[in-house]
């Protein structure tokens, strides 16, 4: 029942924030019951004398409540559990609210909202990029706005989304399945390098990709080669033709962004497909946002936030595309981490009698120069909260490139492998952001480690989402990883891992079946386990400023070459 509650008030959260003004009672259960929460005004007025004691709403006389920034930031990171589905479910909400006439140009699209502190420079960087055809669509919406006492611009860009939309109402079913970045050689799009799947995962998967050191779309505009982010969807062969047809009356009208279209059971820039389904690539609607943060300009970006009125917007300037036509499949295939993952897992075998044998390591690089700085923050993470590391064990492999240290330590997917070698199965499931302050610790991030071809803590990393450091106070983010394990396995789970930590690898939590675990969801009929992340004292090198390299899932490694802190 408390769960049912907070998922409720989450819910009464989000309208708040989506419709961004004050709202009475009505309004609001009007709202819930679009959601399926048939809630009465009474029942709705009780909710929100809870969301105002807790400091999530506020009451504005007689008109109702508005959100506070801390409502905000807790629908941020609250009901994470809920959050791992609702990505998906609001990418279809967004896709069925398209209604752009693909012939008269009326009607709304999904768009990405980003602002930034308002600077001509700015906007003369996406301008050249919306210049190469490098976007979706040059037409946007400019709104100056005054945030953080400073004059900033919001921007609306066309989303890649909007031609799931625009697929939808020709009456062809289109399955969203990734965001990634795509390596551009000489102007031709070659292949995707990096994936994330659009279902389970608290962010969007675009997101993932937004940091400055991910892509390289001025370099793509400059030189004809670098990174760029696009998204891929796929729908039935028999509607192939179809499809062709749309996109050409979408160029007509301004929205374009078409990197390829396979053909019946085609791999699509190294992405597999399967028979009788056709894969589709698309320019991220982001990509002069990203230009920009890349030029050093902080931008915030948010994709897919809401839609608009297509014939309202702003052409910024006529657009040339730049990009060249894929050729044929090179053969490279996108390679996700679970497939590396399972055959290293299946490798581990460290014996808990003996504390001998493989592990799986991570290896993360630091220049030489770095590495004393480098390892006095390793050794303080080590020092005060050696439970929040996978393991104390550690290896430095010079040489690792020229110049460059590595610095090895135990992945947490070594746990997967002790268990699944004395015959308990266990599925990693989620890496994940937890945050350590109040009387229990909550996950407020988590991506499923299938579907992904990154391991979700680098990404956590790369976008500075972590605070190591402010967690050997008692306050701060650390890096954790979430599997699943048979309900009727628990009890023998438990005494392994009771050996587990004993050998020096220490477990956060194993939850009763089916029990949410540090407010994630586990699948009915599972137990959940969580350890913590083997890059925790990565990361705080990172947070020190000291530049760093992190690789989650790298090698295997015997337990004897590495040293005891």
């Amino acid at each position: 029942m408390p769960q049912e509650t907070d998922r409720k008030m989450m819910e009464i959260l989000r309208i708040l924030a989506d419709r961004e003004k004050v709202l009475g009672a009505k309004t609001i259960a009007e709202e819930l019951k679009k959601k399926g929460y048939n809630l009465g005004e009474r029942a709705v007025r009780y909710h929100m004398r809870i969301l105002d004691e807790k400091g999530f709403t506020e009451r504005i006389g007689y008109a109702g409540r508005q959100i506070t920034e801390k409502g905000l930031k807790e629908l941020e990171k609250g009901l994470i559990y809920d959050q791992v589905d609702f990505i998906f479910s609001k990418f279809e909400d967004m896709i069925y609210q398209t209604t752009l006439d693909p012939l008269k140009g009326i009607g709304t699209v999904i768009v990405n909202t980003s602002s930034f502190t308002y600077n001509r420079e700015v906007m003369d960087v996406m301008e050249r990029v919306f210049a190469k055809g490098i976007a979706v669509s040059p037409y946007i919406n400019t709104t100056p706005i005054r945030a953080d006492g400073k004059d900033k611009m919001k921007v609306e860009t066309v989303c890649g989304t909007t031609v799931d939309g625009m697929l939808l109402s020709q009456g062809i079913p289109v399955i969203p399945q990734y965001g990634g970045i795509v390596k551009v050689e000489d102007h031709v799009p070659v292949r995707f390098t990096e994936l994330i799947a659009y279902k389970k995962t608290s962010m969007t998967p675009l997101e993932a990709f937004t940091n400055r050191e991910m892509t390289s779309v001025l370099d793509v505009i400059n030189t004809g080669d670098g990174i760029i982010p696009a998204n891929f969807r796929i729908i039935p062969a028999s509607a192939r033709n179809r499809a062709i047809s749309l996109f050409k009356d979408l160029e007509k009208i301004g929205i374009s962004g078409l990197l390829k279209m396979g053909q019946n059971g085609e791999s699509v820039l190294g992405v597999p497909v399967n028979d009788d389904m056709v894969g589709i690539a698309i320019i991220g609607g982001i990509s002069p946002l990203c230009a920009a943060n890349e030029a050093g300009f902080d931008v915030n970006i948010k994709l897919a936030e809401t839609t608009s009125e297509f014939s309202s917007m702003s052409r910024l300037t006529s657009f040339k595309p730049m990009l060249k036509i894929t050729g044929p499949e090179t053969g490279q295939k996108v390679k996700f981490l679970l497939s590396k993952a399972w055959n290293l897992i299946y490798n581990v075998n460290f014996d808990l009698e003996t504390r001998s044998g493989k592990v799986i390591a991570n290896v993360s690089n630091v220049k030489n120069e770095d590495l004393e700085g480098a390892m006095d923050v390793f050794d303080r993470v080590m020092d005060s909260k050696p439970h929040y590391c996978t393991s104390r064990f550690f290896r430095l492999i010079p040489d690792v490139e020229p110049g460059k240290t590595g610095i090895a330590t135990v992945c947490s997917l070594t746990i997967d492998g002790i268990l699944t070698k004395m015959g308990i199965p266990s599925i990693p499931q989620y890496g994940g952001v937890l945050e350590t302050e109040g009387k229990e610790p909550r996950f407020i991030e988590l991506t499923a480690y299938s579907g992904s071809s990154l391991d979700p803590h680098e990404i956590y990393i790369s976008k500075n989402m972590t605070s190591v450091i402010d967690s050997l106070n008692g306050k701060g983010r650390i890096l954790a990883s979430l599997r699943e394990i048979p309900y009727m396995a628990r009890p023998d789970a438990v005494e392994v891992l009771e050996s587990v930590n004993e050998a020096g690898f220490p477990i956060l939590k194993v939850g009763k079946p089916s029990e949410l675990i540090y407010n994630a969801k586990v699948e009915r009929y599972r137990a959940g386990i969580v350890a913590p992340g083997g890059l925790n004292p990565i990361a705080a090198i990172k947070e020190s400023g000291i530049p760093i390299e992190p690789k989650a899932v790298e090698m295997l490694m015997d337990i004897s070459q590495m040293e005891e802190f």
